[in-house]
């Protein structure tokens, strides 16, 4: 008998391989896409709604709330229900709370609806980890899910296309219920992808259907595999998160949490509101809300270049150099861009009068988040955590994140007003070091990949 393991070990990529790959690289494409575009929309929405400070805080942070609760529910009920039907729910849940966003009558509805947004945002990155994770020949699995988590950068570039598109058809401040509903087109699109594809076939092993997980590994391997070639499951027990934080797991969780949470302060509480930062470097020339959006849109392009290379270099990086090394440089990197960054907001004049330096700052954050921890800290959960749990601790990982996420999201405007921009950029450079230090006490042992 052979483990699933070892019969995709043998496995060639695939038609069926590259399908499953991109549909849940599209996912992360959508996560991507908001994510950017929520910036984009709130000097928009601050023109038509006039919400108060709390209220435009809520609005910038209601859907990384929502991921929070998303990711924890959505890894629970991948391992209790499967891979497969949780990969279709969450994006129609998406469809339709981006409609509803688009809809939104007044501002308390937009959080709320915003919140929904967030439970499907949170939920795809447990199952797209987890599931492209168990399909992947090992030989590629790094890299392959390196792939899923740079489609962050694809759906950023495409809310700037989309973006100026949009604006460019209706240059008016009710521009942002276009922008917000298009992301509806995109996740319909995306939920016409994913039906067909199969359920995880170790997911389906550790329920005891063997012979439907023959049948699915026979797609994956190329040749026909009976239910008898796979090795017994193992006993059916119940999930629960307090198992990640047992003698056995403690370390993995901790490394594959505390990271993200650092590492989502430093990519929020930067990339959301990049279009409202840049707007102060160059605006020159722009003489209403929707020349201020179009300008930062434009600038914003520019930035995003280096998330793509980020990307990039991690795929090539990723088995010559190790996911813990290139993890830690990427830390140590992000906090001298954003040190970069702080420099130019502290000199006389600030980020206006020292535009090359502030792109430097932004430029080298992008690159080395990338290149670093946003493609590792995506990788790991679903690298050391057994099969059984493998949805559960990727979903706790994403939720840690997000909580990140949420806090300086909602704190950023705040933090900015009272403290400045250089010192709230120093603090989360400050971040960066630290994430780095915990990743090297608390890094797994190359043995516990389960690639190895």
């Amino acid at each position: 008998m052979a483990t699933t393991d070892e019969l995709l070990e043998e496995a060639r990529l695939t038609p069926l391989h590259r399908r499953i790959w991109l549909v849940a690289a599209l996912g992360l494409m959508l996560d991507g896409f908001d994510f950017f575009v929520i910036g984009v929309c709130l000097p928009l929405i601050a023109a038509e709604l006039a919400p108060s400070e709390l209220e435009t805080g809520l609005i910038a942070s209601s859907a990384v709330v929502g991921s929070v609760f998303g990711a924890l529910l959505g890894g629970i009920l991948a391992d209790r229900i499967g891979r497969r039907t949780m990969f279709r729910l969450d994006l129609v849940l998406f469809v339709l709370a981006a409609l509803a966003c688009a809809l939104a009558w007044d501002v308390w509805s937009l959080i709320l609806f915003r919140f929904v947004l967030g439970l499907a945002i949170g939920a795809d990155y447990p199952l797209s980890s987890s599931y492209a994770a168990e399909v992947a020949p090992r030989r590629s699995r790094r890299r392959l899910l390196v792939g899923v988590i740079s489609f962050q950068a694809v759906g950023s570039l495409l809310g700037v296309g989309l973006g100026l598109a949009i604006l460019d058809l209706d240059p008016s401040e009710g521009a942002w219920r276009w922008i917000l509903g298009s992301g509806a087109v995109l996740a319909f699109a995306v939920v016409l992808a994913r039906i067909g594809v199969p359920e995880s076939p170790q997911w389906l092993l550790a329920q005891g259907e063997r012979t439907e997980a023959a049948d699915v590994v026979s797609r994956l391997v190329g040749r026909p595999v009976a239910a008898d070639d796979l090795s017994p499951p193992p006993p059916a027990e119940q999930v629960s998160q307090r198992e990640l934080f047992t003698a056995g797991l403690r370390r993995l969780t901790l490394v594959t949490s505390v990271p993200w949470f650092l590492l989502d302060v430093v990519v929020y509480g930067v990339g959301v509101f990049t279009p409202t930062v840049l707007a102060a470097v160059a605006t020159a020339d722009a003489d209403s809300t929707v020349g201020a959006t179009v300008t930062s849109l434009r600038q914003t392009a520019v930035t995003d270049v280096f998330l793509v290379l980020g990307f990039a270099v991690a795929l090539v990086l990723i088995y010559r150099v190790g996911m813990i090394r290139l993890q830690v440089v990427g830390f140590v990197g992000i906090a001298a861009g954003l040190g970069t960054l702080a420099l130019a907001a502290a000199l006389p004049g600030g980020v206006a009068a020292y535009t090359w330096l502030a792109f430097a700052g932004f430029a080298a954050s992008n690159f080395f988040q990338n290149a670093g921890p946003n493609s590792t800290t995506f990788v790991l959960p679903a690298m050391v955590f057994p099969t059984r749990v493998r949805a559960t601790g990727a979903g706790f990982a994403a939720a840690a994140g997000k909580a990140g996420a949420v806090v300086v999201t909602f704190a950023f405007p705040l933090l900015e007003e009272w403290w400045g921009l250089a010192v709230t950029v120093g603090v989360m450079a400050a971040g960066a070091l630290v994430a780095a230090v915990v990743t090297v006490v608390a890094r797994p042992r190359e043995s516990q990949m389960s690639d190895r």
